[in-house]
């Protein structure tokens, strides 16, 4: 499971501010509380203005600050070139969409500097499809561009765009599924990647750790290879590690690689054994029964 880290985003208006004054012990702090990934994405937005050369200017903090690797995100392709230019470590671009001369473009970068490429399901024309049927049409329309100018399978990761469940409850289950088709889709097999925290977008602050975890679970269980993640929640990334190494601690871990091998094995949620005096393990499970939508969702639902 490859970690990229969330926490340096133009959205952010601290992140804004250090950003356009070249704060570099600001950024340096961030970097640092994202020690414990394998990438670190740098969300500029369009990069424009103020913000022209921002991500020459962020890689070469993260490369003398970190050991590590860079996810480039701004909709600017020139900045995106500047900076993967800049930078000598691996990386992702992201991303891209179906539309030209979007697509093209990142096809292009990523092969002249042998990036991984971010594809993101969505058009202009569908936007993002309801269905994962819908996702996967896209998927194949960009993976044939991809093909036919020579992305290897491996430099390619599919994002099936988690929404937020307080907002479309169903579409979770969508992106598991869709995670699902993918992966089973191509030979040999592409990637897959998510945005976990657009999931819990919305919700109360004290229960968007419980979701992102168990959807991330979820998710993992369907076959997803990375996660563009909070790094400041370690829990979260303590139980990614211990699902890719199959090496539980405690009940909970346990309940969590029950949730991995429901997805994995098309089981229902109904049929998982957990303790039932656990308020923890209650609220696990509740959390799963929401992300499969087989229970409403409301705010208050670790209450109930």
């Amino acid at each position: 499971m490859i970690l990229i880290g969330e926490n340096i985003h133009v959205i952010s208006k601290q992140v804004r501010e250090a950003l356009i004054n070249r704060d570099k012990k600001f950024i340096s702090q961030l970097i640092k509380i994202q020690s414990n990934m394998d990438y670190i994405d740098l969300n500029v937005g369009p990069a424009k203005g103020e913000f022209s050369g921002i991500l020459t200017w962020l890689a070469g903090v993260v490369e003398e600050e970190s050991g590590l690797n860079i996810s480039f995100d701004t909709t600017n392709a020139d900045e995106m070139e500047k900076g993967l230019e800049s930078f000598k470590g691996d990386t992702f671009i992201n991303s891209t969409s179906a539309d030209e001369p979007r697509l093209s473009k990142m096809i292009t970068l990523a092969l002249r500097f042998n990036s991984n490429l971010i594809a993101l399901t969505l058009s202009k024309d569908t936007g993002i499809p309801k269905t994962s049927d819908g996702r996967m049409e896209i998927a194949f329309n960009i993976y044939e561009q991809c093909l036919e100018k020579g992305i290897n399978n491996e430099n390619l990761f599919f994002d099936p765009l988690v929404l937020p469940v307080c907002v479309e409850q169903s579409q979770g289950l969508e992106a598991i599924n869709t995670i699902k088709m993918i992966k089973e889709s191509f030979d040999p097999p592409v990637k897959t990647v998510i945005g976990l925290s657009n999931i819990s977008n919305g919700s109360p602050a004290e229960i968007r750790p419980l979701i992102n975890r168990v959807y991330g679970t979820l998710a993992f269980g369907a076959g997803l290879d990375a996660a563009i993640i909070d790094a400041k929640d370690c829990e979260l990334v303590r139980i990614f590690k211990m699902l890719e190494n199959n090496t539980p601690e405690n009940d909970i871990d346990r309940l969590y690689i029950k949730l991995v091998e429901l997805v994995r094995n098309f089981e229902d949620i109904s049929e998982i054994d957990y303790n039932k005096d656990s308020k923890e393990q209650i609220d696990i499970v509740k959390a799963a029964r929401i992300i499969l939508n087989q229970e409403v969702y409301t705010h208050s639902f670790t209450q109930i």
